[in-house]
């Protein structure tokens, strides 16, 4: 299967420097939709985006202004003398979008996991080389993701690219949104040798804080371009406010990205160390209520083991949970001294736990207040 990259595309695209795709989460207004188009075009993007059509989980939100959007992008298009993409979900959305003149498609997460949507669209494509970018499924299932690049490359679609914009985990303690998942970005490389990758830090952050070291690690991945929604007042978005960066905020850290030279001086606009910083304060919060849920647990099994007359320490079982520990330690590169002493902390913190039930219940027994 042949595939064009990005740079081959046609479309005066930067050859030497990933491609910056940015614009607002929705179009929510004419004035709205230009005003973040064009400054999301002066701080550095090369193609503009916006939500014309929203696939929303519950009916009655706000699920895109639809086709009167379309005349918008074609104004900033104007404007700014840049292409324009948006998500397209069925037939008549590639149809509407093609004669409003929109340069690039993509395909949504919540499509790419339905063939039966996919190839809709690309039915629909079928005379059009248009490019097209297709964004992961909502779950890691690479077999969906390569089997939507080949429905739209068998109708003879050769421009496209892929998205990794995250998975859809039920884990609402994760620090993403949509948590990414970069070994399956390089399995979809491997099954499809020389298609462009774009990233969506946007969608596997889910905040705003921490889109810098997730738009690195992506670039330190070889991604081929990033995607970033960006809104002239992300805090009164219509939808997914939180994740949106002003003009300002994307230019700093497009800056800070690609000629750290000419970023900002930290204090002008948020830096690559916050957002580094941001990500650790959300990991130690993460790492602070899995010790609690393991320290309930903890003391269930001292009740437990008060019940069953059992002894506190088990060394046994001490032994070989400190070795399997190390193991894992050691397939995921983690210092094993580091690991061996937060464990030995939690242990002494576990016996001590189960000891004081075991006091307490005696007090209780013997009837001391």
């Amino acid at each position: 299967m042949k595939i064009k990259a990005i740079k081959d595309w046609g479309m005066n695209l930067p050859a030497d420097q990933p491609l910056i795709i940015a614009g607002p989460c929705s179009a929510e207004t004419e004035e709205q939709t230009l005003e973040s188009c064009i400054g999301a075009a002066k701080a550095g993007a090369h193609v503009l985006r916006a939500g014309i059509w929203k696939p929303r989980t519950n009916p009655g939100t706000f699920e895109g202004v639809g086709e009167e959007g379309l005349p918008w992008m074609q104004k900033a298009k104007e404007a700014t003398g840049l292409p324009t993409t948006i998500e397209v979900a069925n037939a008549n959305h590639v149809r509407a979008a093609l004669a409003h003149g929109v340069d690039i498609l993509w395909i949504g997460a919540r499509t790419t996991v339905n063939p039966f949507a996919v190839q809709e669209i690309a039915d629909a494509l079928k005379w059009h080389d248009v490019p097209v970018m297709v964004k992961n499924p909502i779950n890691p299932d690479v077999k969906l993701w390569v089997g939507a690049i080949k429905r739209l490359h068998a109708v003879g679609i050769t421009r496209i690219a892929a998205i990794h914009r995250g998975f859809h985990t039920l884990d609402q303690k994760d620090i993403y949104r949509n948590p990414p998942n970069w070994d399956l970005v390089l399995e979809l490389r491997k099954e499809i040798p020389g298609i462009s990758i774009i990233g969506d830090p946007s969608h596997i952050c889910g905040r705003r804080d921490i889109l810098w070291s997730v738009s690195k690690k992506a670039l330190d991945l070889d991604f081929n371009g990033l995607m970033i929604e960006t809104h002239r007042n992300p805090d009164e978005a219509w939808s997914d406010a939180k994740q949106q960066v002003t003009p300002i905020e994307l230019e700093h850290m497009l800056k800070s990205l690609l000629e750290p030279g000419k970023a900002a001086k930290a204090g002008e606009a948020s830096t690559e160390l916050d957002s580094w910083r941001s990500e650790i304060d959300r990991i130690d919060a993460l790492m602070i209520k899995l010790l609690k849920q393991r320290c309930d647990i903890s003391g269930q099994i001292g009740e437990f083991k008060l019940t069953q007359k059992m002894p506190v320490v088990q060394l046994n079982r001490w032994e070989q949970m400190m070795t399997e520990r190390l193991e894992w330690a050691q397939e995921q590169d983690v210092n094993s001294r580091l690991v061996k002493g937060i464990f030995d902390n939690i242990h002494q913190d576990s016996v001590a736990r189960q000891r004081q039930i075991t006091y307490e219940r005696q007090q209780v027994e013997e009837g001391v207040d």
